[in-house]
């Protein structure tokens, strides 16, 4: 029998805030020890009580065998406390910024701050990151932090990005860390007062490479998941600058990721986070989009139009669990409704 896969997107809704909730398990369903449960991203403390639910009542099972934060925002970290208290786990893999300190001082103007100074910065500054790690070591969890080359143990999930050497160039750029030398300022607004619509058609794409995303956002975690040849590829909130790193070391490494199965589209569908050369590089059968359904720019309209231009079906949480299964069907569950072409998008 071919393994099974089960994909859920579970929605992360506080307002206009969206967030990401992930878990899947694969291989063979019929008994416990056959297949793996992993959770990417918990969201909220609501949405990582529901993913607590959501393992229990549809994989039937209380452990987790592995646990990703791939960033420490509060949108993707938070909920993880919650499975990390009421599910058994495996591992977790969680970047630690506070561990880098020694090598990424230097890097810092300000003569007062050393090493452990910075250390207890970064701890007190991404304190959910850091309430996870301590609750690990408190269960006795293994903790690793997820860089390029990474995999679990039977191979089938690999860390595409990023290297130990680009998460530690991008440290003290986070928005929490103690001012360093090179910094360069950027606001990134979430005000606009207007909308200005612009057409597009199959034809014409208005998505362009110069999105630019936080530090943190960059930072996150690209996970590949490869089940019965078919690839699974989820990004968090990475960037355009990240995706192209992950790409090149894909290349480098000899892994396809030149056609997937299932794609995340990085930070819930944000023109910021993807191009056209990344949509390229990488093609799609299906995406899906963790956007609440009062963000009025998640997904963008040129976003979810990019990816349907290259022939992928788009699907957005917008309130409701999303799942994309191979051979495991789940009874009462109907069909979701991709998101449409749209000839007029946002500016």
């Amino acid at each position: 029998m071919d393994e099974q896969l089960q994909i859920d997107f579970l929605p992360v809704d506080s307002g206009e805030k969206s967030g990401d909730a992930i878990v899947f398990r694969y291989g063979d369903f019929s008994e416990r020890s056959s297949f793996k449960v992993v959770v990417i991203d918990g969201g909220t403390k609501d949405s990582g009580n529901r993913l607590v639910e959501h393992i229990q009542q549809f994989y039937n099972t209380n452990h987790v065998d592995l646990v990703i934060c791939t960033h420490p925002d509060a949108d993707h970290a938070s909920g993880l406390r919650q499975v990390m208290n009421h599910c058994s786990v495996g591992e977790l893999w969680i970047h630690k910024p506070w561990d880098h300190s020694k090598k990424i001082c230097d890097l810092f103007h300000d003569g007062r701050i050393t090493d452990t100074s910075l250390s207890d910065r970064l701890k007190d500054a991404y304190t959910y990151a850091h309430e996870l790690v301590k609750l690990a070591e408190e269960k006795g969890i293994d903790v690793r932090e997820p860089f390029a080359g990474r995999e679990n143990e039977d191979g089938a999930i690999k860390v595409l990005g990023p290297s130990i050497d680009y998460y530690r160039e991008l440290i003290p750029d986070f928005a929490r860390s103690p001012q360093a030398k090179t910094v360069m300022e950027k606001a990134f607004s979430t005000y606009q007062s207007a909308i200005t619509w612009i057409k597009e058609t199959m034809d014409i794409e208005t998505l362009d490479e110069t999105g630019e995303t936080s530090a943190e956002n960059r930072s996150s975690a690209v996970v590949l998941l490869q089940v019965n040849s078919r690839k699974y590829f989820f990004t968090g909130d990475s960037g355009i600058q990240s995706l192209k790193k992950v790409i090149e070391f894909a290349q480098n490494k000899e892994i396809d990721i030149s056609n997937v199965s299932f794609m995340q589209a990085p930070h819930h569908g944000s023109k910021r986070n993807i191009s056209p050369s990344i949509l390229d590089a990488i093609k799609c059968q299906t995406a899906f989009v963790s956007a609440s359904k009062d963000a009025p720019k998640h997904p963008a309209k040129k976003v979810t139009n990019a990816f349907k231009r290259r022939g992928a079906n788009v699907y957005k949480t917008n309130g409701n669990i999303l799942m994309h299964n191979i051979n495991a069907p789940r009874d009462g569950w109907s069909a979701a409704s991709s998101v449409p072409f749209f000839n007029e998008v946002e500016e």
